[in-house]
């Protein structure tokens, strides 16, 4: 499994720390007074984006995470210690989404972004913290919140500023080697690329990313063959190079079923700027060449490159082409989550319970509020 795009992941924040029920007893110092400490935040959970991954593996393995839980209040004014957070390494490019797939709650797309994913609840109260002028001997401690658990889904979609879409056996991972230093797997049949390739391509001094995505064919978007699913690698790319196979029995039909699978995709793949190309023109004779560019010519309504990544015919002219409409091009923007979507838990304290969860008094380092002898 060298390739995941997509995971789902359990996680859960850590509950805040009980308070503690304490009062303060040294001789010769009458009427101490309370003395018990506020228990501790429990522990967040956080996306961190970072350099050095380009897959979700990690994730097919382990599959849930929690946050540690925040420590308990102690005598002598003593706070519990905060609860240690758990941090979700993830690619450039990730998306997170809720646990019904369409909520987003993030988009990492910058080297260090950091998105609370689950709130770690707030410590109790201790007793000290409930004193006044007509209580001056509170017997009572709040408990800890509760954290936040939910689950998740991982979305990675490949950052580049360009996309090679087509038929299986379009030529597209021949062109991605031929114009990069990629070595995707090359084969003479239908869907040798798996997953998707990324290579770094150069064009009179102006370098750019190519994204190369599994072959699509009529129906994708119901689930035939790969599907469409690799299709959100190219959402984010600027530009969109078209392959069609010359040695195809109709260039324009080929044309016109990518199309139709782009706009059944949606997400405003139909509408992004394309390149049309007719591939693997060394193998036909000028007559076919002739003929296949004019059907092509007809069903893109513009004419076509002609190019052979074979023997590099027209790849310095495809690559310039590319080169003109990223820079042309306005960046795709990407809107970063909101922070209230990030977490829906409250940061104010609980009320006071009106029943005390425990009440007694000690000697050492108190009673606290979850009813535990410290």
């Amino acid at each position: 499994m060298k390739f995941l795009d997509q995971a789902k992941v359990y996680i859960r924040s850590g509950n805040g720390g009980a308070g503690c029920v304490s009062f303060r007893r040294e001789k010769f110092i009458e009427f101490g007074g309370p003395d018990g400490g506020d228990g501790g935040r429990g522990g967040d959970v956080i996306a961190e984006c970072v350099e050095g991954l380009n897959t979700l593996i990690d994730y097919r393995y382990q599959q849930h995470f929690k946050a540690k839980t925040g420590g308990h209040g102690m005598g002598k004014n003593r706070s519990g210690a905060a609860g240690g957070d758990v941090i979700l390494k993830v690619p450039k490019g990730t998306q997170i989404f809720d646990e019904d797939n369409e909520t987003l709650l993030a988009d990492l797309t910058e080297i260090g972004d950091r998105a609370i994913l689950a709130k770690g609840g707030n410590g109790g109260f201790g007793n000290a913290h409930f004193k006044s002028a007509t209580n001056r001997a509170p017997r009572r401690a709040n408990p800890g919140l509760a954290g936040e658990e939910r689950t998740i889904w991982l979305r990675l979609k490949l950052i580049a500023d360009a996309g090679l879409v087509g038929l299986p056996n379009a030529g597209k991972s021949t062109f991605l080697a031929s114009v990069s230093a990629a070595k995707p797997k090359i084969a003479d049949y239908p869907f040798t690329t798996l997953h998707p390739h990324l290579g770094v391509v150069s064009a009179d001094g102006r370098e750019f990313v190519l994204a190369d995505i599994p072959g699509l064919i009529e129906g994708a978007h119901d689930g035939a063959g790969l599907g469409d699913r690799f299709l959100g690698h190219v959402e984010r790319c600027r530009v969109l190079l078209h392959l069609v196979d010359g040695t195809s029995e109709h260039a324009g039909r080929a044309y016109k079923t990518i199309r139709n699978e782009l706009v059944a995709y949606g997400h405003g793949l139909a509408d992004k700027r394309e390149i049309v190309a007719l591939s693997k023109v060394d193998a036909l004779m000028p007559e076919q060449l002739k003929e296949q560019t004019a059907r092509l010519k007809r069903a893109a309504k513009a004419a076509p490159l002609t190019i052979s990544a074979v023997t590099r015919q027209g790849l310095p002219q495809a690559l310039r082409a590319l080169r003109d409409a990223i820079d042309t091009t306005a960046e795709v923007e990407v809107v970063p989550a909101e922070p209230e979507m990030r977490t829906s838990r409250q940061l104010a304290p609980s009320p006071p319970s009106p029943t005390p969860p425990c009440v007694g008094e000690s000697h050492g380092d108190g009673i606290h509020g979850d009813g535990m002898k410290r």
